[in-house]
């Protein structure tokens, strides 16, 4: 059990003796009733030195915790709480604490979509209610981005419940470049975010590459419990080790892509790397720098690195800068061309 786990029993194990004030504890008392709650939740001995107790009771009596405990010795050896109404567990909630638990519930609502989150709900409910109590004006202080209308999100914890019992999809699909809705077979083997996006990632035969499948463009979902689920061991991060978003193109090799980031956009690359893969290869006199990335090409990446403007340049390989000087002439050229749209 870990120490700080331990350490909590013990606290309400001590606290929970110092209220029944019918009862009069000595620190052998104390001993006893902490080793009796540490076998039930550990299932062995656990012996509980006095030295152990006795630093818990001045650790209860500090301010580190919070608890400022009123204990007290009276007739040398027996203890008990000062404030016959005073327990460990009404503690008052400091600004610090509340702060915390606005921020916790907030980053925790953002999964309520899965049934998996179903449990700690009414968990959350009364954390709220806490919080409100304790300080009603308190405002978080973290914003997550998310966009709540996002289309599909109503399928997740279907897709969800479907991956974990294996069922094999009968899904309706219309994809950005299909004029029709199109249903085929699919099984699927995770969920994956990307760009505050959610795909459902799998296959539609045993013999086919790895898909994706947007949310946003799922139409609706059947089941096929007739056929059998592939059984694949899909391991998600070594399928994502050398690409950027969700698009791993099959047949592709990872290659080393050359970048030339300008002196404005190098600190942020150097801080928040495009991809696990960068490595830093020099630094230029006027602060610009080159780096490696050891990537699959693929859309994503492509928007990524369009998104620098002129602050980045492609070095190589070849094929992949000829293509971002053929996107950007074309996009002056709109500039150009379409001068009648303001």
């Amino acid at each position: 059990m870990a120490q700080n786990k331990n350490a909590l029993i013990r606290y309400k194990t001590i606290d929970k003796c110092l209220q029944n004030q019918y009862r009069k504890w000595t620190l052998d008392n104390l001993i006893e009733s902490v080793s009796e709650v540490l076998f039930e939740y550990e299932g062995k001995e656990n012996s509980v030195s006095k030295r152990t107790i006795q630093l818990d009771i001045q650790m209860m009596r500090s301010e580190k915790l919070g608890y400022n405990a009123p204990i007290v010795v009276y007739d040398k050896k027996f203890y008990k709480y000062d404030d016959e109404d005073f327990s460990i567990t009404d503690i008052p909630l400091t600004e610090t604490d509340i702060n915390v638990l606005t921020e916790t519930v907030s980053m925790l609502k953002q999964f309520k979509d899965f049934s998996l989150f179903n449990d700690v709900s009414d968990i959350l409910q009364r954390l709220e209610d806490k919080i409100y109590a304790e300080k009603s004006n308190t405002q978080p202080v973290i914003h997550l981005d998310k966009n709540e209308n996002l289309k599909g999100l109503h399928f997740l914890d279907e897709l969800y419940q479907a991956i974990i019992k294996k069922i094999v999809l009968k899904i309706t699909y219309k994809s950005f470049t299909s004029r029709d809705e199109k249903e085929f077979l699919f099984h699927p083997f995770i969920l994956k975010e990307f760009n505050n996006r959610w795909f459902l990632i799998g296959k539609r035969k045993v013999n086919h590459p790895i898909a994706n499948l947007a949310l946003d463009r799922i139409i609706s979902i059947d089941y096929d419990f007739q056929t059998e689920h592939i059984n694949l061991d899909f391991d998600a991060d070594k399928f994502y080790k050398n690409v950027i978003g969700v698009t791993v193109n099959s047949g592709l090799l990872p290659r080393k892509i050359e970048l030339w980031i300008d002196q404005t956009n190098a600190p942020y690359v150097i801080t928040k790397p495009l991809h696990q893969t960068q490595r830093l290869i020099k630094t230029n006199a006027d602060g610009s720098i080159i780096i490696h990335l050891l990537l699959i090409e693929n859309y994503e990446m492509e928007r990524i690195l369009l998104g620098f403007g002129n602050g980045l340049i492609v070095l190589k390989p070849e094929r992949l800068r000829n293509r971002m000087k053929r996107i950007f002439g074309n996009a002056a050229e709109n500039y150009k061309e379409n001068e009648n749209l303001i």
